[in-house]
């Protein structure tokens, strides 16, 4: 829960209003849950169940606790899924994307000899990421077409990457091939900005805090990280100083921003989204932090009484110690199961642990059936008996070995 769920919200939008939540601040939840959801537990809970008469032993409690965390993981697999049908698709071993932005000021034809594929271009428009195998992009050129110009380009692409082809006609016909680096979501919910100069000047970039000094034309600078919120945007030519309106942005997206113009005019800018902003709210995972937290509540307390009262005076604290080797016995069978799996899908992994969890608990209740619970008042009783027993018997040798010495 402490890594995968943290893991899970990084792709998640942490917008609840006025309030912007951070991916590891989620965590949260479960202590203020566990605040709220003990006293309700003890002081209605706990008093319903009575009062329909069913005998909620505290084992049987521990194995409603065990059910209610499989049930946690259960929600957060089916909120996975949901996550899963927003992220964008990224290449794999073997096999390259490339996105292409026309820059220039006339329709563009692009061929891939790889796959004999054709792609047509308006002017300052571009396509969404496409897919080829590394292996034929490297062995074959692309032709670039405006109007009666071609040109023949060819390329080293990189393998599992992704790739932007900007092209344009406004001098000459021009080709660039960018390698962008991207190819997982953006962590920790940030953005990742970019800016393509389309002037015919080198142009100063400032957006907040961040500067990009002497961006050449048709050049682009290296993707930076920047939280989401209002972004300001300040170009500066040789003659104008252009400022844009504050720019909002969400978490876990990527932009490449193209600046088409800077003049008396103000700021032309155009926004390709590369990666979509997280679009699933991690209020989402408010449910999952419930039921875990429940399950916490239920099994937890109730285990910790448990071994407690069940143990005699001279082994409770071994038993506090044991309860708590358990849970570093736990976190060890869950890094060598994840480190261990090889699962694609997050999502399943969560079936996985939830899997796990329903087996565990049937064992558990099975043992727990035939289990016979202990008075704790007795045992001391018969531990007080066994020590007076014991006591009297010493008393006894050593009287009887005083006596010995006296006769002699």
């Amino acid at each position: 829960m402490g890594s995968r769920w943290t893991l899970q919200a990084t792709t998640m939008d942490g917008n609840f209003g006025a309030v912007q939540i951070q991916p590891d601040q989620m965590q949260t939840v479960n202590p203020i849950l566990i605040v709220i959801m003990v006293p309700i537990v003890d002081a209605v809970v706990y008093p319903l169940i009575q009062k329909c008469r069913i005998n909620f032993t505290p084992l049987r409690k521990m194995t409603v606790g065990m059910l209610l965390a499989a049930l946690a993981f259960g929600a957060a697999a089916l909120v996975q899924v949901q996550i899963d049908k927003t992220l964008p698709v990224f290449p794999n071993e073997g096999e390259s994307q490339i996105k292409i932005v026309n820059l220039g000021n006339d329709n563009a034809t692009v061929y891939f000899h790889a796959n004999e594929n054709t792609v047509n271009l308006s002017p300052s428009t571009w396509t969404d990421y496409m897919h080829f195998e590394t292996a034929k992009l490297n062995n074959n050129n692309i032709s670039i077409t405006y109007g009666n110009g071609t040109l023949n380009q060819a390329y080293i692409y990189a393998g599992k990457e992704r790739h932007t082809l900007e092209i344009t006609n406004r001098a000459r016909i021009q080709a660039e091939l960018l390698v962008d680096g991207l190819v997982e979501k953006p962590d920790q919910g940030v953005n990742k900005i970019r800016f393509i100069n389309n002037l015919d000047s080198p142009i100063n970039i400032t957006m907040g805090s961040t500067e990009f000094p002497d961006v050449l034309y048709f050049s682009a600078t290296n993707y930076s990280s920047f939280p989401r919120g209002q972004q300001d945007i300040t170009v500066k030519t040789n003659l104008y100083e252009c400022k844009s309106p504050s720019l909002s942005f969400g978490y876990g997206s990527a932009y490449t921003i193209i600046v088409d113009g800077c003049d008396s005019n103000g700021l032309q800018l155009k926004y390709i989204e590369d990666i979509h902003a997280n679009a699933v709210s991690m209020a989402w995972q408010i449910p999952q932090y419930f039921l875990i937290t429940c399950g916490e509540v239920v099994f937890s307390v109730t285990g910790l009484s448990f071994s407690y009262s069940q143990a005699p005076a001279n082994m409770k604290s071994v038993l506090q110690a044991g309860w708590l080797l358990t849970v570093a016995v736990g976190n060890i069978i869950v890094l060598i199961i994840a480190g261990a799996s090889k699962l694609s899908e997050q999502w399943v992994e969560y079936v996985l642990f939830a899997g796990l969890l329903v087996a565990v608990t049937i064992i558990f209740a099975i043992m727990a059936y035939f289990y016979t619970y202990v008075d704790p008042a007795e045992v001391e009783a018969q531990l007080v008996e066994e020590e007076n027993k014991k006591s009297e018997k010493e008393r006894q040798f050593y009287e009887n070995g005083s006596l010995s010495q006296t006769k002699m």
